[in-house]
Parts: C-alpha cells; structure tokens; sequence
C-alpha cells in the first residue's frame, strides 16, 4: 500500500525555515512559535528518515537532503498557490469573508449570525474556518479573527473579552470536578494543570480536544467538564446548552484576536456589530 504524504503544513514550515535559515524567522512568518516550526521539521525529517537542516549555535544550514527537497517544495507550493489562483479572485460586490476560528465560528458567530442577517439584508457573506494561526496563512479575508497569542496574531488585532478560563459542562450530566471527565484543549499553554495550582487540585484530563470549540462539543453531550474561554460560551448558558461547574476562573495566556481591512466598510461595520454582541453577552 502506498504511504500517505506528510502534512502540508510541515512542506511550509520546511520551506519557510529554508528560506529564512532560521526557526525564529520562519515561526514569525507564518504565525508560529519557534518550538512549533523546530517539532514540525522534526516531525517532518522523522517521517523522511533524513536530517534536513545542521543545527549550528550560529543558525541553521540545509544538509544535502535538504538542499535537494527544497527546490521540490517550493514548486509543488508555487504550483498549489496558482491553482487556488483560479478560483480565488478576491471579494466581490456586498460579500464579506471572515476568516475565523473554528471555535468562535460554531460557538458564537452561527448562533447570533441571523441577527447581523437581518440588519445587513444586502451583504452576502463567506466564511472560512481554521484553527492554528498558520491556518489564515492562505485566506483572503475582511476579517480575521484567530486564536493565540499578541505575537502569534500579529499587528493591529484587538483582543476580544472575556479572557478568562472556566469550567462548564452539561445540565444534564450530574457531578463535579471530581466526579466526571475532565476534558482538556491541547495546543494552549494553560489548563486543568494550572487550574490544580491555583483553584484546587484535581484529577488528570482523560479527553483531549484539538481547540476550546471541539471540547466544548464534548462537554455539551454529556462526556463531562471543559476548561475553556469564557467568551465562547455566553450563548450556550443562554440557551441551557451548557451550566458553569465552579465559581472561580483561571487566566488564559492566549485568546481570540480581532482584526479587519480598515478600508472596507463591510468590514468596519461587522467589527462593529460583533463588539456590540460581546458587549451585550455573546
């Protein structure tokens, strides 16, 4: 049987720290840490069984195996971009692109995107969902709304509030902290581990979701409690979905950050309309 290909994502990391010949660089490009674009070449090297980049105190340089993949890379990437060329020709008349994270998008955008419909009856609107910063690498959006941290999110983008970490769970589910599941968001910096050190201490996680929005899926069916943003979750409590299970709240080192084409005024007035529901509660 065949192998299947790496991920893309790991080709751009390569790519970019080639090209920078430097981890540092290559993580500030493309909306990375460091420590992440140095454990997807790694993964990547690991998965072609070659060292592709001698680490030096001084830098990086490209071993032979890196030198010869390089050039491959960036043409199966050139060729990639103009193909989506084609059929991406940017925004068109009264359509509006969000490019946002996946979890802002289910958890508060498609509950509350029908109000924004109704008062804006001539605009269409496209959206595009990602995850990690990288993600948004290859939008062309009006507005973009990403997840991480002030460095990791770039110039120009506003922190959307609140910022803080609580732990939720299903009405119909019954128990607390050290009863049920605990269900963590991998991929963020605090979690159940810091909320041991300063709220209580309590049982390892025993569900791993890939964002806030994906353990907040599990938490509303029933698997048991999620340590999340509380921006998130305003309409949930609203509608019962989901109940708060203890009073206090962690510091979230990352969050979700705001930014749109200043000269677009569909924009402006999206940005507008979305400050105004956070304001109101989500």
């Amino acid at each position: 049987m065949k192998k299947s290909l790496p991920p893309l994502t790991w080709f751009r990391t390569f790519e970019a720290a080639a090209r920078h010949l430097s981890f540092t660089a290559a993580g500030n490009e493309i909306g990375l840490t460091q420590s992440a674009v140095s454990q997807q070449v790694k993964a990547l090297e690991t998965r072609l069984r070659v060292a592709l980049f001698t680490r030096q105190a001084r830098g990086l340089s490209l071993t032979d195996d890196g030198r010869k993949l390089l050039p491959q890379v960036e043409s199966a990437l050139g060729i990639l971009s103009t193909a989506t060329d084609t059929f991406d020709a940017g925004p068109s008349r009264n359509l509006l692109t969000i490019a946002a994270s996946i979890s802002v998008t289910q958890w508060i955008i498609a509950p509350n995107h029908a109000e924004f419909a109704q008062q804006n009856p001539g605009v269409r609107t496209r959206f595009l969902s990602a995850i990690w910063p990288d993600d948004f690498n290859t939008a062309r959006a009006d507005v973009e709304i990403r997840f991480g941290s002030h460095k990791q999110v770039g110039k120009n983008a506003e922190l959307l509030t609140p910022t803080r970490l609580i732990a939720v769970k299903s009405p119909a589910v019954h128990g607390g902290l050290q009863d049920l599941p605990l269900i963590e968001a991998v991929g963020t910096s605090n979690g159940w581990k810091d909320w041991s050190a300063k709220v209580g201490k309590v049982p390892d996680p025993r569900i791993f979701a890939d964002s806030y929005g994906a353990a907040l899926q599990f938490a509303a069916h029933g698997n048991g409690i999620a340590l999340v943003s509380e921006l998130l979750v305003q309409h949930a409590f609203g509608t019962g979905v989901l109940e708060r299970v203890h009073p206090a709240d962690i510091a979230g080192n990352e969050g979700y950050f705001l930014s749109v084409d200043a000269e677009n005024p569909l924009a402006r007035g999206y940005k507008a309309w979305l400050l105004d529901l956070l304001g109101r509660g989500g």
